[in-house]
C-alpha cells in the first residue's frame, strides 16, 4: 500500500496534484513535505534559511499547508505560513525579495476541479523549480511519514505584493479615458484582490464569484470556455468594456471583450508585448510554448524581437528568464510573466495591464486586438480537452512515435515533431498540436488555421486522431464536446 502510494506521487508540468482524500491524503502531504525539508535543507547554505507556504480557496487547503508548513518546520527548515488565502504570485513575489528565503510552497491545484489540491515548489526567486529539483524531492520521499509537527509563524505576505501591483496601474491614464469592466476571479485565490486594486484606481468594477466556494459553484477555476460563459453575460449586461479573469490561485489571465468574445491567451500576449515596446519603452525576448499562436511570433518581428519557443509549461519559460534578457514570456494557458516584475505568471498583473493600455491607447479591448490583427494578420486559434481512459491514453502514446497523416482536413503536412505531443504544421503557419496532459488523465488539443471553420475542423480531426489514430472527416462533430465548438471564440 505505502508502496503504491509513493508511486502516485510525482510533479507534472506544474507541481503534483491529486484528488483530495484520494492519492492527496495527509498521509501522503506529510511525506511530501518531510522529503521537502530534506532537500531544501540540503541545498540551503545560510543560517536561519526560510521557506514560505501559502494556499488558495480549495477545500481544506489552509489545513493542509498548516500541516506541510508544520512537518518541514519540525525537520530542519524555518517556515512562514501565509496568515490568509493567496494568489500563487504572492507568494513567488514574496520569495524573490526576501534575502532570508530559499524556496516557497503553494498549496493549490491551480485549474483542476474542486476535487483536487496541489503542491507546487517555488525557488529563491519565486521560479518554478526545474525537474532535476524536483526529481530529488521525489527520489527523497519517505516509506512513511513520522508525523513530526513544530510550531510555525504566520504572516502577512499579500499586503506588500499587493502595493507592488498598486504601483503598476497607470491612474493618470484611467482618469483620461475611464474603464469599465467585470472581474470575475472564478471563486479563486484572486477574488477581492484585483477589484479592490482596480476601484482604488478609478476603475469601475463588476466583481462576479468573489465569495468563498471550496466547491467553485460547479465551475472549473479555469478562465478557457465554457467557464467563462458567466463573464460573458455580465459584460453583456454591464456594458463593460472587457471581462478580465483569473484563474485558481490568479497566476493565469483570461479575457472576453465587449462583445463577449474570448481572447486566446497568446493574443493577449501579444497585445502586451505591443504595449510594453510601444508605450512603456521596453525591450527583450519574447518566449512562447509550442502550443502558442503564430501572432507571437508575427509581432516580435514587427516589434524587432527575437521570439524563442519553448517546451509546454511555464518552467521552460522561466529557465529562458534567467538566461538572457527577456520582455514577456508566457504559455497558451494564459500564465504570462514579466521578469521585471517576477519570473513567473501573474494573472493579476496581465489583467492590468489590459487595463493599462485601453486606458493609454483610449480603446476597448476589441478595437486594440483588431489593431494587431490589421498589423500582423489574424488567425482563429483554440484548444479543446479529450478525457480518455486508461487503455485509450496508453493507445496514443503509442501511436505518437508513428503518427504521420499526409494529410488532415485537406491540408497536406509540411512537417512533424513529436518531443512535447505530436505537433502537425501545414502550410500558411496552420498548425494542429496533440498533447497528453502533463497534469491530468487528459490529451489537449490544440489547432490554429486561417479560418475558425478550419480550425474546427483540425480540433475535430485531431480528437479522431487520438481517439481512433485515424482522421474521420465525415464525422459532424466531436462526441461528447461538440458544444464547445459552437462557443463564440477568438
Amino acid at each position: 500500500m505505502e508502496q503504491a502510494e509513493q508511486a502516485a506521487i510525482h510533479f507534472g508540468t506544474d507541481g503534483w496534484r491529486a484528488v483530495i482524500g484520494d492519492d492527496f491524503t495527509s498521509d501522503s502531504l506529510a511525506r511530501l513535505a518531510q522529503a521537502t525539508a530534506e532537500v531544501f535543507a540540503d541545498v540551503s547554505t545560510q543560517p536561519g534559511a526560510t521557506l514560505l507556504v501559502g494556499y488558495d480557496a480549495r477545500f481544506r487547503a489552509d489545513a493542509f499547508a498548516r500541516l506541510a508548513a508544520e512537518v518541514i518546520a519540525a525537520h530542519g527548515v524555518n517556515v512562514i505560513l501565509s496568515d490568509r488565502i493567496i494568489p500563487t504570485p504572492t507568494l513567488c513575489w514574496a520569495a524573490a525579495r526576501r534575502a532570508d528565503v530559499v524556496g516557497a510552497v503553494m498549496l493549490t491545484a491551480s485549474h483542476n476541479d474542486s476535487s483536487y489540491l496541489g503542491y507546487k515548489v517555488r525557488l529563491a526567486d519565486g521560479g518554478a523549480a526545474l525537474p532535476e529539483f524536483t526529481d530529488r524531492i521525489v527520489a527523497a520521499l519517505p516509506q512513511h511519514a513520522d508525523y513530526a509537527r513544530a510550531e510555525v509563524e504566520t504572516e502577512d505576505l499579500l499586503s506588500p505584493y499587493l502595493e507592488a501591483l498598486r504601483a503598476q496601474i497607470d491612474t493618470r491614464a484611467i482618469a483620461a479615458w475611464p474603464v469599465e469592466v467585470v472581474v470575475d476571479p472564478l471563486y479563486g485565490a484572486g477574488q477581492g484582490a484585483l477589484a479592490g486594486l482596480l476601484r482604488e484606481a478609478g476603475v469601475t468594477v463588476h466583481e462576479i464569484h468573489d465569495e468563498r466556494n471550496p466547491g467553485f459553484g460547479g465551475l472549473h477555476p479555469e478562465p478557457i470556455e465554457p467557464w467563462v460563459a458567466p463573464a460573458r453575460e455580465a459584460v453583456l449586461a454591464t456594458g463593460s468594456v472587457a471581462a478580465l479573469i483569473t484563474d485558481g490561485d490568479a497566476d493565469r489571465i483570461g479575457a472576453l471583450d465587449e462583445t463577449g468574445l474570448w481572447i486566446a491567451p497568446p493574443k493577449l500576449m501579444a497585445l502586451l508585448a505591443t504595449y510594453l515596446v510601444e508605450d512603456k519603452g521596453q525591450t527583450g525576448a519574447i518566449i512562447k510554448t509550442r502550443a502558442g499562436s503564430v501572432l507571437v511570433d508575427r509581432i516580435a518581428r514587427a516589434l524587432g524581437c527575437d521570439c524563442i519557443e519553448t517546451p509546454i509549461g511555464f518552467k521552460w519559460v522561466y529557465e529562458q528568464m534567467i538566461e538572457r534578457p527577456v520582455l514577456i514570456g508566457g504559455e497558451e494557458s494564459g500564465g504570462i510573466g514579466i521578469p521585471g516584475h517576477l519570473l513567473e505568471r501573474d494573472g493579476l498583473l496581465m489583467a492590468i495591464l489590459l487595463v493599462n493600455v485601453m486606458a493609454a491607447r483610449k480603446k476597448p479591448l476589441k478595437a486594440l486586438m483588431e489593431d494587431i490583427y490589421e498589423r500582423v494578420g489574424d488567425m482563429k486559434y483554440r484548444r479543446i480537452d479529450v478525457r480518455l481512459s486508461p487503455e485509450q491514453m496508453e493507445g496514443f502514446l503509442a501511436r505518437i512515435p508513428t503518427l504521420r497523416p499526409a494529410q488532415v482536413t485537406g491540408l497536406s503536412l509540411c512537417d512533424a515533431t513529436d518531443h512535447d505531443g505530436l505537433k502537425l504544421r501545414f502550410d500558411d503557419d496552420q498548425w494542429l498540436l496533440l498533447r497528453p496532459s502533463g497534469t491530468e488523465p487528459l490529451v489537449r488539443i490544440y489547432a490554429e488555421a486561417l479560418t475558425q471553420q478550419a480550425t474546427d475542423r483540425l480540433l475535430n480531426a485531431g480528437y479522431w486522431l487520438v481517439t481512433t489514430g485515424v482522421e474521420q472527416p465525415q464525422a459532424a462533430d466531436i462526441p461528447g464536446i461538440g458544444r464547445l465548438i459552437a462557443d463564440p471564440v477568438d
